[in-house]
């Protein structure tokens, strides 16, 4: 619910290994709630989220220790680093990293050359780049949800993004995730959840 208005109803998924969910709809329709949800970052107004038929809420740290979140705002303090941003955002996810780790997903990125420099300072392309380092240093998590990951992306950036997420789900992990750019990703199984219809 938002407000006094519905934004979705009826709604029944199951993520396995290898399962890509796209979730779609227009401007408004409840696509980052739904993933705020997954998170455990909202409660729905009725129904339940279960991680291992446990409801997310009474998993807890368990199920938190399972998945890797992105928004679709960046989570960076400007007055840090890209490379302090990245292990402190880490940090806060429970995964600790050292600063050679931390600057090879850096340059995966394309930013090592700033990895020293304020995020404060830089494009809002480079600020998305620093935030999606981390799914290169949470790959041993199984569940990545990943709101407009491929926004602000250069042709580039994209296709490092998409071939990383590929490859988590043929690892057997599982991405849901909202985008509204067409970026093809090949996945063992591919489910699509549309709000708004």
């Amino acid at each position: 619910m938002r407000g006094e208005r519905s934004l979705f109803k009826g709604l029944c998924f199951a993520l396995r290994p290898g399962t890509l969910l796209a979730v779609r709809g227009v401007n408004g329709s409840g696509k980052t709630s739904l993933l705020r949800m997954m998170c455990g970052l909202l409660t729905p107004a009725a129904g339940t989220l279960k991680w291992n038929d446990t409801e997310i809420g009474e998993a807890g740290e368990e199920f938190r220790a399972q998945l890797i979140y992105l928004g679709h705002l960046n989570g960076l303090k400007d007055e840090l680093n890209a490379t302090e941003n990245l292990r402190l955002s880490l940090r806060v996810a429970g995964i600790a990293v050292n600063d050679a780790e931390a600057v090879a997903a850096l340059e995966w990125s394309g930013l090592r050359e700033r990895r020293h420099q304020p995020c404060g300072t830089l494009s809002q392309g480079q600020r998305r780049r620093v935030a999606l380092a981390r799914l290169r240093l949470s790959q041993a998590r199984p569940l990545w949800i990943l709101d407009e990951p491929f926004t602000a992306l250069d042709v580039a950036s994209v296709e490092r993004t998409r071939d990383l997420i590929v490859n988590h789900l043929a690892a057997g992990g599982m991405v849901a995730l909202t985008t509204h750019q067409e970026v093809p990703i090949t996945a063992p199984i591919t489910e699509t959840v549309e709000l708004g219809v």
